[in-house]
């Protein structure tokens, strides 16, 4: 195998150079289960662990390797290798962890193309696909969305226009895993060396997808239930996967909870069409919320901004807003923490030396 087959290019052999080690190659990461990385390289694919250095230095799960991320390994033999160090990633696709955390965790890394599938069934929310797109734009990669289970419409149209509505310059197209419709629109996103990655709920049949695609059952899938038309959780781990035609997928499993991270700019990109009318409000720090003069109030009430976009703007903003005054408190915190070690282990020394 060719590192160009796994998405290798110049940005990735200049960093390679700058820290090459004797006895050292390059790899990718491919999936990663509690710690064990499983890498691929021109020789073999490793299981890889990363070395104690990397984990000591990392200050946030950022720092420690994820699924598409190109590294130094240094193969120990019986397939086995360490990771010495992570290249420069080029893209990060990120979210908040799940629950009461305030941490980032990177679903994937050196993206090209996010296709974010959602199907025409109960699954279809404008309001989530705002949140993809808002996350997608702020990794560096492009969005596509993917209206699949097309078959169980008559009119995909009306589907196609009211996210376009929401999505102004992302291609969306209508497919079907079951019949095959429109599964050729994707294969324009999935030429050699180009890497892509499906999110979405579960259920929305991101493997399916896939395993249409390959052309065989590359990834296990099941069927939704069949009393509230729910997904089921197939993918347990985010992997990837080399098609035949060349490109190269990341699966991630069903995401119940996409809460934004860091996503300043990528909000505002996928709003943009809001913060064209913000042009025109009289305070520059205008929050659309009631000031007076505010254009995008004004864009609402004359029907050419709806007022559901509007209130999930003012939702995500104010997500934003709230982890980073918990993020803010939670490195403060641990500021303080460390300046207090700090002053026990000065006393310690001191107590010693008398």
């Amino acid at each position: 195998m060719r590192l160009i087959d796994l998405g290798w290019n110049s940005h990735f052999e200049e960093y390679f150079l700058l820290e090459q080690q004797e006895g050292c190659i390059p790899g990718r990461i491919s999936e990663e289960n509690r710690g064990i990385f499983r890498v691929l390289t021109e020789r073999e694919e490793y299981l890889s662990e990363v070395t104690g250095r990397i984990r000591y230095l990392a200050g946030s799960r950022r720092d420690l390797p994820a699924v598409g991320d190109w590294v130094v390994v240094f193969p120990r033999g019986d397939q086995r290798a360490t990771i010495v160090s992570i290249l420069p990633r080029q893209t990060a696709l990120s979210r908040k962890v799940a629950g009461r955390s305030f941490e980032e965790q990177i679903l994937a890394a050196n993206l090209k193309t996010v296709l974010i599938v959602t199907s025409l069934n109960q699954d279809f929310n404008l309001r989530r696909i705002e949140r993809y797109l808002a996350t997608v734009w702020e990794s560096g990669a492009k969005p596509v969305v993917l209206l699949n289970k097309a078959d169980l419409v008559s009119d995909t149209a009306r589907y196609c226009s009211s996210v376009e509505s929401v999505a102004p310059s992302v291609p969306v197209h209508t497919v079907s895993a079951i019949s095959g419709a429109g599964l050729e629109s994707i294969g324009h996103y999935l030429q050699h060396g180009s890497t892509a990655a499906f999110i979405g709920s579960s259920g929305v049949g991101k493997s399916t997808l896939i395993n249409s695609i390959a052309g065989t059952e590359i990834l296990k899938v099941q069927t939704i239930r069949t009393g509230d038309d729910r997904g089921r959780h197939t993918t347990t781990s985010r992997q990837m996967i080399l098609l035949p035609i060349g490109g190269i997928v990341i699966d991630t499993p069903g995401i119940r909870e996409i809460q934004l991270w860091d996503s300043e700019q990528g909000l505002a990109r996928a709003f943009y069409d809001l913060e064209s009318f913000a042009s025109g409000c009289k305070f520059r720090d205008c929050r659309h919320q009631g000031e007076p003069d505010c254009a995008v109030t004004l864009a609402v009430e004359a029907g050419e901004l709806s007022a559901g976009r509007l209130n999930s703007f003012h939702k995500l903003l104010a997500e934003l807003d709230y982890q980073e005054s918990k993020t803010n408190h939670h490195a403060r915190e641990s500021r303080k923490r460390q300046a207090k070690q700090g002053c026990k282990n000065l006393r310690i020394k001191i107590r010693n030396k008398r």
